[in-house]
């Protein structure tokens, strides 16, 4: 159990029956009355942000969230494929489940399936991805100056803002949190 009054910012609790990540918390002290809690809340099942207010003295349960190293395996078309590399063990996940998480991940990779008691409510990719340009135009000779940039589409179909030396075939490091360009690989 964990009080209001020791909540920090990414503690996962138990409110209501529904998870919730704390993503701000604010310890107030009026000149009249009782201190409060002031937080922001995430719903971690369908991403709902909602601010609520705590006594420091109440009590929640701590939610157990598990990490879980999976594979990438493919998509059918309507589900999508993981495999514990442990057990070998596969789940399928729908496209609500996924999201666009996936959008630099290439089949095979590993990426980390978020549960809460065996309900998977999440995917976070790895932080960067090392993928091949598959369409690009070639860059202009003499316009680098600027740092302009020129869209590129990766190997998994998605779309990348890269620095004009950058051709069709050349392997590039993408953050997969912001899905911008960091460094030729």
């Amino acid at each position: 159990m964990v009080s209001a009054g020791d909540f920090k910012n990414g503690l996962t609790v138990e409110i209501d029956g529904a998870i919730y990540q704390i993503i701000e918390f604010q310890h107030v002290k009026p000149g009249k009355g009782a201190a409060f809690v002031r937080t922001k809340l995430k719903n971690i099942k369908n991403g709902g942000v909602v601010e609520k207010t705590f006594r420091p003295t109440e009590k929640f349960p701590k939610a157990h969230i598990e990490r879980k190293d999976m594979q990438y395996l493919y998509n059918d078309g309507e589900l999508f494929y993981f495999m514990d590399v442990e057990t070998y063990e596969q789940i399928g996940l729908n496209q609500d489940t996924v999201g666009d998480t996936l959008k630099f991940v290439k089949e095979n990779e590993m990426v980390k399936v978020c549960s809460h008691n065996g309900d998977v409510f999440a995917l976070e990719a790895p932080l960067s991805v090392e993928l091949e340009i598959t369409e690009t135009e070639p860059g202009v000779k003499g316009d680098t100056a600027t740092g302009a940039t020129k869209p590129a589409i990766v190997e998994t179909g998605a779309r990348v803002m890269v620095p004009l030396f950058v051709n069709q075939g050349d392997k590039i490091k993408i953050d997969t949190k912001t899905g911008e360009y960091l460094s030729r690989a």
